[in-house]
């Protein structure tokens, strides 16, 4: 897994970081399947400080943008606080990956019932 990691008006310190890799490597425990195939997931996470002269309001922009194997999911948040932002993009994010993992199953699920249901009615159909 790559991570690349930018921040724009903003200050990236050490500890911004370590949280921000630690959300994303999270979101890793749904694609190990993936990483053990040797597949290739790249992660493009940026912080950004919207505007420097308001106190209030949503300031802060995170979006994360992560490609595993040419499947792009895409996740933007803007929120008061900044960790509130980055775990925001994490769960959007999540539920973007799970629901797409999900769909997969659920469609080969229906093309093998749909071949079990044919095989049943040839079966009935010969006797």
């Amino acid at each position: 897994m790559k991570i690349n990691f930018q921040g724009k008006n903003i200050e990236i310190t050490e500890a911004l970081h370590d949280y921000v890799v630690k959300r994303v490597t999270n979101l890793g425990k749904l694609l190990t399947e993936i990483e053990e195939k040797d597949g290739e997931i790249i992660v493009l996470f940026s912080l950004s400080k919207t505007t420097h002269h308001h106190k209030g309001g949503e300031v802060f922009h995170a979006d994360c943008s992560i490609n595993i194997e040419g499947k792009k999911f895409y996740a933007s948040v803007n929120r008061q606080d900044l960790y509130e932002a980055i775990d925001a993009v994490k769960e959007n994010l999540f539920n973007e990956i799970s629901k797409n993992k999900d769909k997969k199953i659920s469609l080969f699920h229906r093309g093998a019932r749909k071949i079990k249901n044919s095989l049943k009615g040839l079966t009935n159909w010969k006797k």
